[in-house]
């Protein structure tokens, strides 16, 4: 069954609400623990920090399209549906006035979300999808005051933003827990705006830590069954002392409704990206300069790692902090910053909280040997600037010479295959012209167009280097060939081939 990760969308309308009957069927009494239903301070910490959580409502100015309906936000199945889009259908037909037709005059999109108070002065922590492209941004508190809110910053890659209101008394704030001290089962409260109904407070346990949900580069969710919905956005999760651990923000549902599987931010991460709005307005996160991947198992035979673990550098930035320090294709980051890198997606996460400008001890593994560099951490542009191709006069290459080796068909390079595959003139090596669909190199996605660049960190110019290469890893009893390849583009990517 596909399911459907769903940032919760701001654009909310209150939900039809539905009658339903049911015959009352006498059952004998039963006793049941109080703690079913969590823990008995579960209220005290709710009559805690409520007041410091607050609706944020938007607007924006959206343009009017020629022909559509002017209809407001309904849900669906809604019993006002039909009866405004008759009343619409009307409208039209009597010539629809001057908000119809190509002229007609923009409309103001509002939606909620949910926020919290991190400082009486009136510093409030928001999603970023919550407020992103808003004209107007008001913040309401839980006594109905509304506050015109000034957006001090945001962070699309974490979905995080900070906000300012300036109340005309000190508000109420919450502080934040540490996130790493949680551990799975335990307790947590959600408090939020629900489809526009205002605080509402719901429970549940933690369900997992460090969650990666493949919605950008420092995913490390926390995960919990909390029931937490589409106006949640933004909103705290509470550890039982009543500090922030998280800001919920994203959910998992078919629907579109909470099924029990819910992601927050961990305060962690809010406090590191929260600190750096209010300070710059901006996020100044550190850079190294590579471009890694994950080590398989095939890949830690391969290089001799054991057990398979770090992040495997694939490319670098010739302009990058690591180039400078001696950190080559090929190397595994195995620590950095005195921090274990226990898989590749905690490199990127690790990289971006160290201070710009740092002297960073980086470990690597190169050919089987610890090895320990020292970078100077560069800052991370967000905006990626394209790179031009050398331009550099292609060298006469030797008539093409097609062989089988490793499931693949294999061409020197040259201006043709250069054209045909659109193949920047900055990526050398030999040229992949067909896989074997029955082949591991298949199964590896390997295509027609790519570009074997090395073989075991030793570089390779035609076929009959690779299959030279191929020979000595025989010989040598290897099971498995670690190829360099770059696409068209001139991406790096290792791949690791069983030898036939």
């Amino acid at each position: 069954m596909a399911r459907l990760l769903t940032a919760f969308t701001h654009a909310l309308r209150r939900p039809a609400l539905t009658t339903i009957v049911a015959a009352a069927i006498a059952l004998p009494m039963l006793s049941t623990p109080s703690f079913a239903r969590g823990p008995e301070n579960i209220a005290d910490v709710a009559e805690k920090v409520i007041d410091a959580v607050v609706n944020i409502a938007t607007s924006q100015k959206v343009e009017g399209k020629p022909g559509a309906q002017q209809m407001p936000n309904l849900p669906p199945g809604s019993p006002f549906e039909e009866f405004f889009e008759e009343f619409f259908k009307n409208r039209r037909g009597q010539g629809g006035g001057d908000d119809q037709g190509p002229n007609r005059a923009p409309r103001r999109v509002s939606s909620l979300g949910s926020g919290f108070i991190i400082d009486p002065s009136g510093i409030v922590v928001t999603n970023n999808h919550v407020i992103n492209e808003a004209d107007e941004i008001n913040v309401i508190l839980t006594d109905g005051t509304r506050l015109k809110a000034e957006l001090i910053g945001k962070d699309q890659k974490t979905d995080l933003a900070v906000l300012r209101v300036k109340p005309t008394k000190p508000l109420k704030a919450v502080k934040f827990g540490d996130s790493d001290a949680l551990r799975l089962g335990e307790w947590v409260i959600a408090i939020g705006n629900p489809f526009s109904l205002g605080g509402t407070v719901t429970a549940g346990i933690v369900s997992a830590r460090n969650r990666d949900i493949n919605s950008g580069p420092y995913d490390n969710y926390i995960q919990t069954d909390a029931a937490i919905n589409r106006g949640n956005s933004g909103g705290p999760l509470f550890n039982l002392e009543g500090e922030v651990i998280g800001v919920n923000t994203a959910i998992i549902s078919p629907s579109g409704g909470s099924i029990g599987i819910g992601f927050a931010v961990p305060s962690k991460t809010v406090q590191a990206v929260v600190s750096q709005l209010q300070q710059f307005g901006e996020i100044h996160r550190g850079w190294l300069g590579v471009k890694i991947q994950q080590v398989t198992d095939e890949i830690a035979e391969s290089l001799n790692l054991k057990p398979a673990r770090g992040a495997l550098v694939a490319g670098v930035d010739d302009k990058g902090p690591a180039k400078p320090a001696g950190i080559e294709a090929g190397d595994v980051v195995v620590k950095f910053d005195g921090k274990d890198i226990k898989e590749m997606r905690d490199l990127p996460r690790i990289v971006a909280d160290t201070p710009v400008g740092k002297d960073v001890e980086v470990v690597v593994v190169r050919k089987g040997k610890e090895e320990k560099k020292t970078v100077k951490l560069g800052r991370l542009d967000d905006i990626e600037k394209p790179v031009k191709a050398a331009a550099k006069p292609e060298e006469p290459a030797d008539k093409s010479v097609v062989q089988k080796s490793l499931g693949l068909q294999l061409s020197g390079m040259n201006d043709d295959l250069r054209k045909k595959y659109k193949i920047k003139d900055s990526v050398k090596g030999v040229v992949i012209t067909g896989v074997d669909a029955s082949s591991a190199a298949s199964d590896k996605r390997l295509a027609a167009g790519s570009t074997i660049v090395a073989i075991e960190q030793e570089q390779v110019g035609q076929p009959a280097d690779v299959q030279r290469k191929v020979d000595s890893l025989k010989k040598a009893g290897k099971k498995t060939a670690l190829l360099l390849v770059a696409t068209a583009e001139g991406d790096m990517l290792f791949v690791a081939l069983p030898i036939e």
